[in-house]
């Protein structure tokens, strides 16, 4: 099963694709699932906006949505789709005082985390997912 890195509406370019998708796997075998087809795709704020309202009816700006295909309880494939938005991503890094890539891969983690089962919505939910980012970006 395939990582794929795709473009819509920006011109980002995911530096060390290969090392980011080996590294993917590695969190999804260590967290117990086998890695289906992942697409993660970088697209402009409007874009990413216009996914938001249409798929989620939030009319918001994020850094990340997860589109979750997984089958975790049957195959425990991992599958999704994961939409980035690398302005939001860098504007987020500078406000974090992170770098662009240290927040980008934070990002990276973070939707496949979903994938793995992983929710964010209560205090309790997201101090595992900061948890389990900072865990697998330790072994970046």
């Amino acid at each position: 099963m395939a990582i794929s890195f795709h473009n819509q509406d920006c011109s980002f370019r995911l530096a060390e694709k290969r090392r980011i998708s080996a590294w993917i796997r590695s969190v999804i075998t260590e967290e117990g699932f086998k890695a289906g087809d992942i697409s993660y795709v970088f697209c402009s704020p409007e874009r990413h906006i216009e996914i938001n309202r249409q798929y989620l009816n939030h009319d918001y700006n994020t850094d990340v949505i997860t589109f979750d295909y997984s089958d975790l309880g049957g195959s425990g494939v991992v599958s999704g789709d994961i939409f980035i938005d690398p302005e939001t991503v860098a504007l987020n890094a500078a406000e974090y005082g992170a770098t662009a890539r240290e927040e980008m891969l934070r990002v990276v983690v973070h939707g496949v985390l979903h994938l793995c089962g992983y929710k964010d919505k209560s205090d309790s939910e997201a101090e595992q997912m900061r948890a389990k980012e900072n865990y697998y970006l330790a072994k970046y």
